[in-house]
């Protein structure tokens, strides 16, 4: 591995990444698809993590007064000399990320976008004094980057909201050439503004904020923003000319957002770690971007590096901890039985077919269960699975990782629901200590009614036992006077678990196993033989367990079967 680029984890600043070496996948054709196809606003929706800020640094990078031409040295966009003769270096550039613009309140929201745009005006302190603004506009443009006695930005919400349309401007006057704006995650003070509670005032800041600059502005070139969502409803780009949204189903652009198939077999490659590629494939692929099937790039990235660390390295869920799986829960919430069976559809390897709407509103989000699935297929959480056909999506779980993440909030969801009926859990536990089968099998039973199975065939036995295991887990969690263990896991899958009721001096072992083709018997026998054949009841003895009770539970599906001896 020695000589080998380093990787750029977490690094999203593309002059960086190309001075300091790092691993870069060449998205530098974008550029000229761009100027080729160029629209006065761009709009791309991706999901995050698919490389968005990245490629908005890429194109500051390029465009921007001043710009170091041997950072693209090297790579596609290079070949194009004459392009790159009269665009590269050529514009005034106004880049900002709203990445971080929420806010507790609308007040402080408005504080951190004055910060935003007031750090962006810092990078230009000659306007004022340039000899091509008047006088008027250098105060106003010192405006902008005045500070008041704490130190933040002092612009007036009546300044912020002209801010973007008047540093253009005065930017454009100052050089002679007309502006490029690009505006990263462009959505999130939406999202943001949504969940905390004054989505009103916000959506009518961003609308004004944009319009200015976005709409009637003489002095822009073009425009880019990025986003999750496309937003068309609330207005915030009524009447802009030429305006063109490229979302996850347009085939425009698609190669530019995410790793294809090539572009990971060659990273796969460089760093000697091809005999991985079946195991990347599985877990990280599987987004259909247009035509297109696309890796996340921030889990290719995140585990390339994991094995150069340590090449045994195990895949890990690196999308899901950037981020809350908060829709996820608040859609299972407000499933009924209906959407509970095509949730089992999905995590089973099936898909199901549904009416994508791609405009929507943040009001819009939680108002009925249809718009959810069209925010898990924007976000990423669902994707296309073939042809669309009169308006109806077919959608899948895209790979092994967000399948993950859809079992992980089952599970949390499944634990709350059972919680609620207190004497019900307790009575099932109980039935533990007083070795009452019957009881068991009709409690776990009925638990197996109320939550979201396993349904694919294709899933390791092991892996389908593992789920039940992770449901009784659930329900004996926090049950007082019980001490549960799991075995470690061994596999794929539990061995077993074991309770200490310490008190009672009662010892519990349970050994469940998959009832392929519903042989139940054959299951909860075979189970039993286990728990015997590796005497399992030591430990309990050791601990000072007196009583022992053995269970073999057989499930499949939705129902169970329970043995004891």
């Amino acid at each position: 591995m020695t000589g080998k680029a380093n990787l750029p984890i977490g690094i999203e600043d593309y002059g960086r990444i190309r001075r300091d070496g790092f691993y870069y996948v060449d998205k530098t054709r974008l550029i000229q698809d761009l100027l080729e196809h160029i629209s006065y606003v761009n709009l791309f929706t991706r999901p995050r993590r698919f490389g968005k800020t990245l490629n908005m640094s890429m194109l500051k990078y390029f465009f921007e007064i001043g710009s170091d031409s041997t950072l693209f040295d090297g790579l596609e966009i290079s070949g194009e000399r004459e392009l790159c003769k009269k665009y590269m270096g050529k514009f005034p550039v106004i880049s900002i990320s709203l990445k971080e613009s929420g806010g507790e309140n609308f007040d402080a929201a408005k504080g951190i976008l004055r910060s935003i745009i007031g750090d962006e005006a810092v990078r230009f302190p000659f306007l004022a004094d340039s000899d091509k603004l008047t006088a008027i506009e250098r105060q106003q443009y010192k405006k902008l980057v005045e500070l008041d006695d704490r130190g933040e930005y002092a612009m007036s919400d009546e300044l912020l909201s002209k801010s973007l349309l008047m540093l253009s401007r005065f930017l454009q006057k100052h050089y002679g050439q007309s502006v490029i704006i690009l505006i990263d995650e462009y959505d999130v003070p939406l999202d943001k503004a949504y969940q905390t509670g004054y989505y009103d005032a916000m959506v009518n800041m961003i609308r004004s904020l944009f319009g200015r600059a976005l709409k009637t502005n003489s002095s822009l070139y073009f425009a880019v923003l990025t986003g999750c969502m496309r937003v068309t409803k609330e207005s915030i780009f009524t009447g802009l000319n030429n305006f063109n949204v490229y979302t996850v189903k347009d085939v425009q652009y698609n190669e530019y957002f995410g790793f294809s198939d090539g572009e990971v077999r060659r990273m796969l490659d460089y760093y000697g770690f091809m005999e991985k590629y079946d195991v990347m494939k599985a877990w990280y692929d599987g987004y259909r971007f247009g035509e297109m099937e696309i890796y996340c790039p921030w889990d290719v990235v995140s585990y390339c590096h994991a094995l150069k660390m340590n090449p045994a390295a195990a895949p890990q869920n690196y999308w899901v901890n950037t981020s809350g799986n908060s829709i996820i829960r608040k859609f299972i919430d407000k499933a009924d039985g209906t959407t509970r069976d095509e949730i089992e559809l999905l995590v089973g390897g099936e898909s199901i077919s549904k009416k994508i709407r791609q405009e929507l509103t943040y009001r819009d989000l939680d108002s009925k269960i249809d718009n959810l699935w069209s925010i898990l297929f924007t976000t990423g959480y669902l994707t296309r699975g073939g042809e669309d056909h009169d308006g109806i999506t077919e959608l899948v779980i895209p790979n092994r990782e967000i399948r993950w993440i859809f079992e992980e909030q089952i599970q949390e969801w499944f634990e709350v629901e059972t919680k609620k009926d207190v004497q019900k859990l307790e009575s099932f536990c109980r039935a533990f200590e007083e070795k009452d089968a019957a009881a068991i099998e009709k409690g776990f039973t009925s638990y197996l009614r109320k939550t979201i199975s396993i349904r694919d065939t294709g899933v390791k036995k092991e892996m389908k036992e593992n789920f039940y295991h992770g449901i009784l887990l659930g329900l004996f969690a926090g049950t007082e006077g019980w001490k549960v263990r799991s075995n470690a896991e061994s596999g794929e899958g539990y061995s077993d678990i074991s309770v200490e009721v310490e008190d009672k001096e009662i010892g519990i072992i349970i050994e469940i196993k998959y009832a392929e083709k519903a042989a139940f018997d054959d299951g909860c026998r075979e189970a039993l033989k286990q728990i015997n054949d590796k005497n399992y009841e030591e430990a309990l003895i050791d601990d000072g367990m007196t009583v022992i009770h053995k269970y073999g539970i057989a499930c499949y599906k939705k129902r169970c079967r329970v043995m004891s001896e």
